[in-house]
């Protein structure tokens, strides 16, 4: 765990307000009951009004890191914070037709803080070794959301104003309190012949257009389709909410110490271990002769091994392959990709399951399947499995957020 002591401050100030915002992530969790009870709307209406914010989030990852990148990662960070706390906890005084502007804002801006963390904590480490800096900051995102939802439920019980006001101030003293721990930037100026925008980068970087479409294949049903699935089986509650523990338990425990004994391994070949993991993973779902149950939770267990595996690479990877002025845009392309999969997710998990039940889980085994292949396909593009392409001749020279590290390499 030495790697873990020598991570810089701001690394682990950035983690702790991963966790804080986790914790208090009531926005996400209780809107649609609010829209649904208090303010009296139909499923369908607070379903377009809370999709709205989902969107916004998607722009916000796609389009939001150019801000931080321009116009500095701190200063984005601390004013896109400010803004969504006080969105947030206004929330309670707005009209449900205001709502609907705001809530695709709030997402966005959500969106973008999100991006600003990520890149600030990226450039605090050299490139070629974030991957225990990523790992830190999931892990502290997981073990907020393992918090979050049992505290919202019990504020809940006194009234859902409670809970956006309370998740809208801690926004904002978690913006006042990280302040004091941020540095200012010192300025990343672009090297000489590397690309100057986002996909003239991208496009010279064959072996990233490979694996990010991997991304967005290997989306997960667990919290739309899986569900369903088992209560179609007779299975109880129960049980569903032990196979989200056991995920959430599994990747606490384990996804930092595996990313410290793998963080001298090329990336590729861990990303596609990852993602084969998630297709076995997705078709012992569907294994009748195992039980339901026992199914169920081998399959958890399996897709989470495979998700330590990748998830924690391929965003360290992704972030290596930027160069030092893209850090941020190239941090939105694969939070972008992961959740453009998430979205698309449940629609296109429920039309297959009610079309045809039994072919939900061998189908999405074949398409986690695919992004394996994709990604085994981007390490021999980019010259050899698990090597990290870093477009412009800038590679390996990094700005950093504090000035300690040198010049050198979902949520769930």
């Amino acid at each position: 765990m030495g790697e873990l002591r020598d991570l810089p401050r701001v690394v682990w100030v950035l983690a702790a307000g991963r966790f804080v915002s986790s914790a208090s992530a009531f926005l996400m969790l209780f809107l649609v009951l609010y829209l649904t009870g208090p303010r009296g709307l139909g499923v369908v209406p607070a379903g377009i009004v809370a999709g709205s914010n989902g969107v916004g989030a998607l722009l916000g990852n796609v389009t939001g890191g150019r801000f931080g990148d321009r116009h500095g990662h701190r200063r984005v960070l601390l004013l896109t914070a400010s803004a969504v706390g006080v969105l947030t906890a206004l929330i309670p005084w707005q009209p449900v037709w205001l709502l609907a502007v705001t809530m695709p804002l709030t997402g966005y801006l959500g969106a973008v803080a999100s991006l600003g963390q990520g890149a600030l904590a990226a450039l605090a480490v050299p490139a070629g070794s974030r991957r225990s800096s990523v790992a830190v900051s999931r892990a502290a995102s997981n073990a907020g959301f393992v918090i979050g939802p049992p505290v919202g439920a019990l504020l809940a019980a006194r009234g859902y104003d409670t809970l956006f006001v309370l998740d809208g101030v801690l926004t904002l003293v978690l913006r006042h309190v990280t302040s004091r721990f941020l540095p200012d930037e010192a300025p990343v100026v672009r090297a000489e012949g590397a690309p100057s925008g986002l996909w003239r980068a991208v496009r010279a970087d064959r072996s990233l257009l490979l694996l990010l479409p991997g991304v967005v294949l290997v989306y997960r049903q667990l919290y739309s389709t899986l569900p369903l699935h088992l209560r179609d089986h007779g299975q109880p509650l129960a049980l569903y909410t032990l196979l989200v523990a056991i995920g959430s338990g599994l990747i606490l425990v384990l996804e930092i110490p595996v990313a410290l004994w793998l963080r001298d391994r090329p990336a590729i070949p861990v990303i596609a271990t990852g993602y084969a993991l998630v297709a076995v993973g997705f078709v012992v779902f569907g294994l009748p002769w195992l039980g339901v149950a026992v199914a169920a939770v081998v399959a958890m267990v399996v897709l989470t091994a495979g998700e330590i595996l990748y998830k924690t690479t391929a965003t360290a990877h992704v972030l290596d392959a930027a160069p030092p002025h893209l850090v941020g845009q190239y941090q939105g392309l694969y939070t972008g990709a992961a959740t453009s999969g998430t979205m698309l997710s449940a629609p296109l998990g429920g039309i297959v399951y009610a079309a045809a039940p039994g072919l939900l889980w061998p189908l999405c085994g074949v398409v986690a399947g695919i992004g394996a292949v994709l990604a085994l396909a981007a390490g021999r593009v980019g010259g050899g499995a698990g090597t990290t392409a870093l477009p412009g001749p800038g590679r390996g020279a990094t700005a950093t957020a504090t000035g300690e590290a040198a010049p050198a390499g979902e949520a769930r």
